[in-house]
């Protein structure tokens, strides 16, 4: 488990980086991406992966990506909403408890509109945006079916997890997540933590796909 963590981290170290702003022509309709975070490292000092994610649509990992680090709604990428709780918490800032309310509803919007400080909330928007434009790097690799890119995602996530030497750093903004999950993986991920590590068939499959 711990080999195949030091071996896909090197693997994923080899491939091609893409950062912010990033061609979406640079990236498949379909796959998996693995996100790496300034001053993280793991495994001989390689970039330490801190998140991976795929897509439930069809052809709609442009589109996860745009939710991830471009459009400022922290209500439809659970990435941006854990960023912007661990800036919050890192401030002790107040807003904290109004970050959590999700706002996806018509009805939820009318019910807080009067309480709610639309204002704060952009501004910690553009905050989130910032953070993760600047600090964000990461790769893709194409996967066309969803069965198998959800269980290439869950297997991943928990092979990083399960590694006891991938460990976050002291200044890692994670370290100030609300989230106990978050803190103790050192993973911008509460979702597929500690099950199944990839299997032998998956880490074939998987080095085909990138490599060949």
């Amino acid at each position: 488990m711990i080999n195949n963590c030091g071996l896909i981290h090197g693997w994923f170290n080899e491939l091609p980086r893409i950062k912010f702003p990033f061609d979406e022509k640079e990236i498949p309709l379909n796959g998996i991406y693995v996100l790496f975070e300034k001053g993280e490292k793991a495994h001989n000092r390689k970039d330490r992966i801190v998140r991976i994610g795929t897509h439930t649509g069809d052809d709609q990992l442009r589109s996860r990506l745009k939710q991830h680090f471009i459009n400022e709604n922290k209500d439809r990428s659970i990435f941006r909403k854990n960023i912007g709780r661990a800036l919050l918490s890192k401030n002790k800032d107040s807003f904290l408890k109004n970050w959590e309310i999700d706002l996806t509803t018509k009805e939820a919007k009318g019910k807080y509109s009067g309480s709610m400080d639309f204002k704060k909330q952009k501004e910690v928007e553009k905050e989130v945006s910032k953070y993760i434009q600047n600090n964000f790097s990461f790769i893709v690799f194409e996967v066309e079916n969803k069965e198998r890119r959800l269980e290439l995602e869950s297997q991943i996530i928990s092979t990083i997890s399960l590694c006891s030497s991938c460990n976050s750093s002291k200044n890692w903004l994670g370290n100030h997540s609300p989230k106990d999950k978050i803190k103790g993986s050192g993973l911008w991920l509460v979702n597929e933590l500690y099950k199944d590590s990839l299997s032998d068939g998956n880490i074939k499959y998987l080095k085909n796909i990138l490599f060949n």
